[in-house]
């Protein structure tokens, strides 16, 4: 049985056999209607794409985007313009992008999205002279709505989000999985004998991964008696924080904490609670900067160089940023032990002395953690 190929489609349509190819790989040089009637020819007739040469095609596309549009923009999204050098995660995603762009034969020109003078017209025509080809976003923390006005830019390259789902415009982005880290999270909580876990979140850092945080955090609550489910407390930036945690504190008495927020130890300490003696810490982001802090290792640095690989995989198949179908692709924390957690018999009830795990020793005191700024 004959296997229709692109120039039986090509010649079903009266178009060229690159046109054809265009319109099936969904590129924007073809009329989105062209590209409509395209796929439903190739639908109709029975078309399936060789994977042999399909991954031949990109291989050569490669070889030449490597030799002469080797140029991707790194594009700062945070508010703040320093933020690729002195925010306490995001230059982590900054040397997974930059790590991997080198490996691919590409390298980056620096973009800060909110610079007053970078207009969609002057960013298009920038981007152009440079040739460069595909767009990496990193470092949105306050929204996931970026500014309508760069829409144009967007629609015309490829473009990747780093750390959340973007909405209005929805671009492919890669993260960590929060939903599956809050969930891994509870349960080394409980397989350490905690038996009233708290989360300590900010609402807004919340809404910003669309609750994924403290949905995770719910469904590790259904293995827990309803008495022992203790409610979010997210009055982490308003005012009088540090009372207000200290009241939550005392109303729930959680034996464990997970949080993103090292100031969260302070508190604790002002409270009156020993680290890991009376309470537990679970870092919801830990960071090489804090080793003692027991927590979950979001990968940033390889969310970057996946979202390298996504935005080269657009340039490859002449897509842009703006699709009908985004993707995403989610990277799997894993657990970090540290002094800031110890284990406890569950049912409740304390270790001997002996028995207790040594935590980080201060001059004249107890083995606890030390103070340490955010």
């Amino acid at each position: 049985m004959h296997r229709p190929t692109l120039n039986d489609i090509a010649r079903a349509l009266g178009y060229s056999k690159n046109t054809i190819s265009l319109g099936l790989r969904g590129n924007p040089q073809i009329p989105a209607a062209t590209r409509e009637r395209i796929r439903a020819a190739a639908d109709r007739m029975g078309y399936r794409p060789s994977a042999v040469v399909s991954h031949l095609m990109a291989q050569l596309r490669s070889a030449r985007t490597s030799r002469l549009q080797a140029k991707l923009a790194l594009v700062n999204a945070n508010l703040r313009r320093d933020a690729f050098r002195d925010h306490p995660t995001i230059p982590i995603y900054v040397e997974g992008c930059e790590r991997r762009a080198d490996s691919l034969g590409y390298d980056f020109d620096r973009f800060w999205m909110h610079d007053p003078e970078l207009t969609a017209e002057r960013w298009l025509r920038i981007l152009t002279a440079r040739a460069i080809k595909g767009i990496v976003l990193v470092g949105l923390m306050d929204t996931n709505h970026l500014p309508e006005q760069l829409g144009p830019v967007w629609e015309r390259l490829p473009t990747v989000v780093t750390g959340v789902r973007t909405r209005g415009p929805a671009l492919s982005y890669c993260s960590v999985d929060h939903y599956n880290l809050a969930l891994v999270a509870f349960e080394r909580a409980l397989a350490l004998g905690y038996r009233r876990p708290g989360l300590v979140l900010d609402d807004v850092i919340d809404a910003l991964v669309e609750r994924r945080f403290s949905a995770g955090f719910t469904a590790g609550q259904r293995a827990l008696a309803r008495a022992q489910r203790i409610p979010v407390f997210s009055d982490v930036s308003g005012p009088k924080r540090p009372e207000k945690f200290r009241s939550w504190l005392d109303r729930h008495s959680p034996d464990v904490v997970f949080t993103l927020y090292n100031s969260v130890l302070d508190w604790l300490r002002a409270a009156g609670r020993r680290i890991p003696e009376d309470i537990g810490v679970i870092q919801l982001e830990w960071r090489a900067s804090r080793p003692e802090i027991a927590g979950m290792n979001q990968h940033n640095r390889v969310a970057g160089e996946a979202a390298v690989d996504m935005v080269v995989s657009q340039i490859h198949n002449g897509e842009t940023g703006v699709q009908e179908f985004p993707r995403a692709t989610l990277i799997g924390a894993s657990w970090v032990d540290g002094a800031s957690v110890r284990a406890r018999p569950a049912g409740g009830g304390t270790r001997s002395p002996a028995a207790r795990p040594r935590g980080i020793r201060a001059p004249g005191r107890r083995p606890t953690l030390a103070a340490a700024p955010r």
